[in-house]
């Protein structure tokens, strides 16, 4: 009987006693507010295509909902598969103090998500499950209403400064922030990877994104470094010795600024401007393989073949996990999702 879990420990150990193993995620627009509802839309995704590890891929917004922000459930913006917001949090960037610590019975948000997990995590015993989180960095910025993707719109937000009011300017309040926010993750990392009958969502780990804040100039190393890296670290060590995938979002994402990162692979957008190819080593088992924009219903399936028999190749004896550079649309093509599925068969 196949193993996938120890399939998948094998290739971030660096062994190919399988050649790679395959996923792909989504967002459930409209299906993504009830924990019940989410977790039932990511069961049916996972079992339909079989994919061999499973990344939990919840509403973006709700990191920030945990501290105040609100979004609209049943609008989303035009481009992107993420609910209109309706407020935030921070509305100056003196409100950068209002984002204290949250503690997990405190907060209805953090309960849905660790409720969804655990009914997810319990009906895929037999391979690796992992919920995405942003890092605090990001979380704070999304608190303001600010985009996670240097110069893209936020649908909804009327927010009217940038990273130098709101962090720059105020280094001390920001990181007492960023602190308040990696105390709160701490404790919901601990739930998620608690065995479940030990109250826990029993999870096998995290899916930690840092999203575009290390992507296309949006800080400088000096600064990512400052305002991200030691609160990553904190988040990432919550987790133990369980798996922490890593993802690094966009253009010129610099995925080896996290070699030295605690985690079990990494995964950025191959095909973006400035990223460096699959078969870089980067000392950490990479993620990727086909663009992820080619996944929409009205994409270029000989694309897709195309650069799956070329990560393939390239990728020949070499462990990596198969997957889209990123989420995958919403909708998405069947027949481009079966292409995937099939690599390994």
């Amino acid at each position: 009987m196949t193993n996938r879990k120890s399939e998948f420990m094998d290739l971030v150990a660096g062994k190919t006693t399988v050649p790679f193993l395959t996923a792909a995620w989504q967002h459930f627009n409209g299906h993504e507010n009830d924990p019940e509802d989410f977790a039932q839309r990511t069961i049916d995704f996972v079992e339909k295509w079989d994919w061999d590890w499973v990344k939990i891929n919840p509403r973006a917004t709700y990191h920030s909902e945990i501290w105040g922000s609100t979004y609209d459930p049943d609008e989303y913006g035009p481009h992107d598969p993420i609910q209109k917001q309706l407020s935030a949090i921070i509305e100056k960037p003196t409100d950068v103090r209002k984002i204290g610590r949250i503690a997990i019975e405190d907060s209805p948000v953090l309960q849905e998500h660790l409720k969804g997990a655990t009914i997810i995590g319990e009906h895929f015993q037999d391979r690796i499950v992992v919920m995405t989180l942003f890092s605090p960095l990001s979380v704070l910025m999304q608190c303001a209403g600010m985009s996670l993707y240097k110069g893209d719109p936020i649908y909804g937000s009327t927010t009217d400064f940038g990273i130098k009011e709101l962090i720059l300017d105020q280094p001390e309040a920001a990181k007492q922030a960023l602190q308040n926010i990696t105390d709160t993750y701490v404790d919901y990392v601990k739930a998620l990877v608690t065995p479940r009958e030990q109250g826990g969502a029993g999870l096998d780990g995290i899916f930690f994104a840092v999203t575009g804040t290390a992507s296309n100039n949006y800080f400088t190393k000096a600064e990512f470094d400052e305002f991200s890296r030691p609160f990553d670290m904190q988040v990432l060590a919550a987790a133990e010795d369980k798996v922490k995938v890593f993802h690094t979002c966009r253009m010129d994402s610099h995925p080896e600024w996290f070699s030295d990162y605690p985690i079990s692979a990494i995964h950025w957008d191959q095909f973006m401007r400035d990223n460096p190819a699959i078969t870089e080593d980067l000392g950490v088992t990479p993620i990727g393989g086909v663009n992820f924009t080619l996944f929409a219903s009205d994409g270029d399936v000989s694309l897709v073949k195309k650069q799956l028999n070329e990560t393939l190749k390239e990728c020949d004896g070499k462990p990596f996990f198969l997957a889209p550079s990123c989420t995958i649309p919403t909708p998405a093509s069947d027949e481009s999702l079966a292409l995937l599925r099939s690599a390994r068969k």
